[in-house]
């Protein structure tokens, strides 16, 4: 009874040692793995790449090569040329391409790899500073980063279904010489198609309802511009 009982520690504590060398050994690997220092020669420049056009966007060599294991000539120079600027030169880096298959689209086709009209926060930056539309009434404030951050939306969930990607469509789609009458029916149906669709007093408050969130008027606009004016100025100084 007492050689087993023998036994039996034994074999526990070597059971209990066994572990501990393992876990000791998995957490080794993985601080290992964790400090593995970044070569560049083999996973590309480790600063990301911003373009500023089309639209602000960032690109990093490490989630494609280190993280998701591509080799730099699965994209260089077939899909993108080596040579710095050369992308942008060619005038057609934009959604459409990728949509056709090209650069980005290459891969991001949702099959490959997310499709790239999808995840848009992924790569592109929302502004920052609230834009301004100025028609057809002046001046109503679209804040980003309320919708982004406290509203937890996606930047695909208002385009391009809802707001066109492409700059001023809103006003571009203004009519003009309208009665009083007839402006007032445009401008309902203006909020029904754009902020409307969220702005339900179901989904969000009603557009009929808080309108000074948006509209800031006349005053607000002048009180904005001379703010931003301001911070310009004091940016300059700042600077030399």
């Amino acid at each position: 009874m007492n050689t087993n009982k023998a036994s039996t520690v034994s074999l526990s504590a070597l059971t209990t040692l066994l572990s501990a060398s393992f876990v000791a050994t998995f957490f080794s690997a993985n601080i290992s793995m964790a400090t593995e220092p970044y070569d560049a020669d083999k996973y590309g420049p480790q600063e990301p790449i911003i373009w500023a056009t089309p639209s602000k966007s960032i690109f990093t060599h490490k989630t494609h090569t280190m993280d998701a294991g591509l080799a730099c000539d699965d994209c260089h120079d077939g899909i993108f040329p080596m040579e710095q600027g050369a992308t942008e030169k060619n005038g057609d880096f934009t959604m459409k391409s990728f949509k056709e298959g090209k650069y980005c689209g290459t891969c991001h086709d949702g099959s490959t790899a997310f499709e790239s009209s999808t995840q848009c926060g992924s790569c592109h930056f929302a502004p920052e500073a609230p834009i301004v539309f100025t028609s057809p009434v002046k001046a109503v404030a679209f804040d980003h980063s309320i919708h982004l951050q406290k509203g937890k939306l996606a930047c695909e969930t208002c385009h391009k279904e809802v707001f066109a990607m492409k700059k001023g469509s809103i006003e571009e789609a203004e009519q003009a010489n309208l009665s009083d009458g007839d402006k007032r029916k445009y401008l309902e149906q203006l909020h029904n198609k754009y902020c409307g669709t969220c702005h339900d007093s179901s989904q969000a408050f009603g557009y009929l309802t808080r309108c000074t969130v948006c509209h800031i008027g006349v005053k607000g606009y002048d009180a904005q511009q001379s703010g931003t004016q301001k911070k310009d100025k004091d940016t300059v100084k700042t600077n030399h």
